[in-house]
């Protein structure tokens, strides 16, 4: 009896280990902000994601973990679990003069179900 009483909690504690989640999207806590270029919204701008990161992690596309393009205001949002993200933004300003990629990023620490408003300012 007390063979099966302790494998029925090992099978529970293993079950609720690999039940939280952590550093990665579709949670109950929301990042979103304006990606902006000297106070002025960037339009269609790409926010590109590192999960469990605090440093950036580069240029490349491809080192990032997923991304959501902002609206035509400059507005993103994206949902996560609790974690440590670098958002890195790149767009374009057409106000300024070629090349008019403008980019820039920051890094995020999220509490389970916590809102928060980060705007994203990004520099030539």
């Amino acid at each position: 009896m007390k063979t099966i009483a302790k494998l029925f909690i090992l099978t529970i504690l293993l079950g609720s280990l690999g039940s939280c989640k952590k550093n990665q999207t579709g949670g109950k806590a929301t990042l979103k902000g304006v990606v902006k270029h000297h106070d002025k919204p960037i339009a269609d701008a790409y926010v590109y994601v590192k999960f469990n990161a605090t440093e950036f992690p580069g240029d490349d596309y491809k080192l990032y973990d997923t991304y959501v393009q902002a609206d035509a205001s400059g507005n993103y949002s994206i949902s996560f679990y609790k974690g440590t993200y670098y958002v890195y933004a790149v767009g374009r300003d057409l106000d300024i003069p070629s090349p008019y990629l403008v980019k820039g990023g920051l890094s995020v620490s999220l509490r389970n179900k916590e809102n928060l408003v980060k705007d994203i300012a990004i520099t030539e």
